[in-house]
């Protein structure tokens, strides 16, 4: 049986070795997208661990350099500006609701302006809107913000350099039919945006005039139009796949793998929160975590059996996937370990107000994970077909 998480996409798509063009060289190779995923979320746990502004601003200047050295012509890797915009929201958001909820200011704060106070009734106590607003509020809520705007970047960065495509047909065979619906929910974003550019530009050589409310109609009905051809064109592939498959799995073995895989998300809850509370008994952490995890793997093996899957030209796991999945593992771990710097730097205060310093050790692992721009190998290049000029 073919794969059953292909799509009409990935059986026209180029493949992942390196294969010969016409003139019989060899085609640099994509690199197993998993390794970009391995490298973006230990970037995004790196930044889970400081709140100081300089390797927040370093993070993103990391981000950018291999987002612009490594993506492809691919419609998914043109949404990373998208996700920039997406973060300058939500550091904005973060801004003006520190502003309007204001907690009250000291007699140190430096006083910027005021908004005009709402009482509230005695219910509602705690809680202030309106009314003075300070520097160091403003600079603390912008720096909380901008480390979820990292985050939410570090996620775009894989979403941009990994193909997802791709990246389905290393799950484990019990996860394929989740792993579908996460890869066209990921794919539906970029796919709506180079829609709506397609049809922009249509509309300039038409020379469309219409602009705002009155252009929307002639906007969406082309989009729609088009996403409902794009869900047609899946569903046949994904029919002709054999997606949806029961296999030769019982009813009493998909109970069972379905048991397992509860119970082993319960373990994982029940570890993490022992990890986390110091209080919890000893039994909710690491012991509570590896039953879990066992349990998970059991139902991962046994559910696997009831899918039957084969993949053609497998994406290769070789040095430089490790070398990039181990660029971004390095960072996190040194930000985790405390080793070489002071951990109070990676979390400046704002009160009293003062400049945040710039640790050596942070900043070069932060560097490290930069490397991954060059180790990893250079998309192919988008050769644009010849056109000979018309004879006189």
């Amino acid at each position: 049986m073919t794969g059953v998480a292909g799509t009409a996409e990935e059986a026209l798509a180029a493949p992942s070795g390196p294969s010969p063009d016409r003139g019989g060289r060899r085609l640099p190779r994509t690199l197993h997208p998993m390794a970009w995923w391995i490298w973006a979320l230990a970037l995004a746990t790196a930044v889970s661990r400081t709140n100081n502004p300089l390797l927040l601003f370093l993070v993103l200047a990391v981000l950018g350099y291999v987002v612009t050295a490594r993506r492809t012509e691919a419609p998914w890797a043109r949404g990373f500006k998208y996700y920039l915009y997406l973060a300058l929201t939500v550091v904005a958001i973060r801004v003006v609701f520190r502003a309007v909820f204001a907690t009250g200011i000291t007699p140190h704060d430096h006083f910027l302006f005021s908004l005009p106070h709402l009482p509230t009734p005695d219910w509602y106590a705690g809680i202030r809107i309106g009314g003075p607003v300070s520097l160091e509020a403003l600079l603390s809520s912008a720096t909380d913000g901008l480390r979820l705007a990292c985050m939410l970047c570090c996620i775009g960065a894989a979403n941009t350099l990994a193909n997802p495509k791709r990246a389905l047909r290393v799950l484990p065979g019990a996860l394929y039919e989740l792993g579908v619906a996460v890869t066209v929910a990921i794919s539906v974003a970029p796919q709506l945006v180079q829609s709506v550019q397609r049809v922009a530009r249509a509309r300039k050589l038409r020379a469309g005039r219409s602009r705002g409310v009155k252009a929307l109609r002639g906007i969406v009905v082309p989009v729609l139009e088009d996403a409902l051809e794009r869900s047609l064109r899946l569903a046949s592939a994904m029919d002709s796949r054999g997606y949806g498959r029961a296999g030769t799995a019982t009813r009493r073995s998909r109970r069972t793998t379905g048991a397992l895989m509860l119970l082993g998300m319960c373990g994982l809850c029940a570890g993490a929160y022992g990890l986390l509370d110091a209080t919890a008994p000893a039994f909710l952490g690491l012991p509570a975590m590896g039953a879990g995890a066992l349990l998970c793997l059991a139902g991962l093996r046994l559910g696997g059996r009831r899918v039957t899957r084969t993949a053609y030209r497998p994406d290769p796991w070789r040095t430089t996937e490790w070398a990039v999945a181990g660029s971004g593992v390095l960072a996190a771990v040194f930000l985790f370990a405390n080793l070489g710097y002071d951990p109070a730097q990676l979390n400046p205060t704002f009160y009293p107000l003062t400049w945040p310093e710039l640790p050596p050790v942070p900043t070069a692992a932060i560097l490290l994970a930069g490397t991954a721009g060059f180790l990893s190998p250079p998309p192919a290049a988008h050769h644009r077909p010849d056109r000979k000029a018309a004879p006189a």
